[in-house]
């Protein structure tokens, strides 16, 4: 559980959505606007990674495929919920030519529905 701690000691749940998320403004006039829009100005690229400082670290199988599977539900749309963990772990605990078959559904699914709306 992630706890998050105002400095004014009072919870403002427009001002917060404003100051966390800059894009949840997006039309001018929209309360907190111009406060999103100067948030983002210093803003600026993170160069790109060196691939000689990166951790020699191999990840197993399984991990490899709960990963995998994240990243296509979330590619699909569909992000993961704290309460899909348990699925997303049994899941991984199959074979890769499932996981592969798995992860195909939801890519062609995907794509069938882009294509019809």
């Amino acid at each position: 559980m992630t706890a998050t701690v105002f400095e004014s000691g009072t919870f403002e749940p427009a001002a917060a959505q404003a100051f966390f998320d800059p894009y949840s403004c997006d039309q001018p006039g929209t309360p907190g606007w111009e406060t999103a829009l100067q948030s983002t100005e210093d803003d600026f690229l993170l160069p790109p990674p060196n691939p000689a400082r990166r951790l020699d670290i191999a990840i197993g199988p399984r991990d490899r495929r709960r990963l995998d599977l994240h990243a296509a539900l979330t590619t699909a749309g569909v992000p993961p919920q704290f309460a899909d963990r348990e699925a997303i772990d049994q899941l991984s605990a199959l074979p890769d030519s499932i996981n592969t078959t798995i992860q195909r559904w939801i890519h062609h699914t995907t794509q069938a529905w882009s294509a019809t709306h």
